[in-house]
């Protein structure tokens, strides 16, 4: 295995198990002041568990995160929590701290099961689904408070706090993704290079070099499906085609030689090529943004 490659799979590895540690760190900061120490240790430990055995090995960040959303928001798993050890008497941090018990505390531990997450009903695999997007529709509604355009001002807030926008504000999204954006980035300035008349690499022109490196980190990307990246990079390279012949040929029209439509095609691919890499950023940074 080449070290690129190698180096390629560990970071979606990395990126798999990342998630999992954010989502767990969120519980385990929202069970603190709430359970004492010894159950907040305990309640992280099963819960990571508890997911390690839902996603089933994968290291697949999508499919990661797809566990953790059918989880919930930790903190309505804390509170789960605290209910099912005051109905079994274990006194919690709250408890004793004054807060009023749900039921009289008969002593003190830990529980040994982790509560079932929604999908562990019986329903069937469709009414989950469903219900599941519901769910996510009803969730993104609720943070949008019914304000138009709502995600895209989250995604624009550089300085909020990930907590109050679910970790769907820009500096979020570009530290958790720093290769995808990289990769949009350089697809952005290998359009903006067209333009300038700069000598060619070999017999490459340097706005294609700097094309293809930023297609091949989209390629090497796991955050993005398949369709997500032959749009994201076929979007350029069919503007650059289909696009220079189509105005190329209304600008000739149909008296003009074949020189005149070369000589046409070369005048208006550029620019077309410059509209498909900016649709095709814009779609890859959309996919990214509805990732998260």
């Amino acid at each position: 295995m080449s070290p690129l490659i190698g180096a390629a799979l560990l970071g979606v590895i990395e990126r798999a198990d990342q998630l999992v540690l954010n989502y767990v760190s969120k519980a385990a900061d929202a069970a603190h002041g709430v359970l004492r120490a010894d159950q907040r240790l305990d309640f992280a430990k099963r819960l990571r568990a508890r997911i390690e055995a839902e996603r089933h090995g994968s290291q697949n960040a999508r499919e990661v995160a797809k566990v953790l959303a059918r989880f919930g928001d930790p903190a309505a798993l804390v509170e789960r929590e605290v209910r099912r050890l005051a109905e079994a008497g274990v006194a919690t941090r709250r408890e004793a701290a004054g807060a009023p018990p749900e039921v009289a505390p008969r002593g003190t531990g830990s529980t040994l099961s982790f509560p079932a997450i929604v999908d562990d009903h019986g329903a069937p695999p469709g009414v989950r689904a469903y219900r599941r997007i519901a769910q996510e529709r009803v969730s993104r509604r609720q943070e949008g408070r019914g304000l138009p355009f709502a995600g895209l001002r989250r995604a624009a807030m550089f300085s909020a706090n990930p907590m109050a926008t679910g970790g769907r504000d820009a500096r979020t999204l570009i530290k958790e993704h720093p290769r995808d954006t990289a990769a949009m980035v350089i697809l952005v300035v290998a359009a903006l290079l067209v333009p300038f008349d700069l000598p060619p690499l070999a017999i490459f022109q340097v706005p294609v070099v700097v094309w293809a490196a930023g297609a091949a980190l989209v390629l090497f990307s796991d955050t993005w499906t398949v369709r997500d990246k032959i749009i994201g990079i076929g979007a350029p390279l069919l503007a650059y085609s289909v696009g220079g012949v189509l105005i190329g040929g209304l600008r000739v029209g149909t008296e003009a030689g074949l020189q005149a439509f070369i000589t046409q095609f070369f005048d208006v691919s550029g620019t077309m090529f410059m509209i498909g890499t900016g649709l095709g950023v814009v779609w890859l940074a959309y996919r990214l943004l509805d990732f998260n």
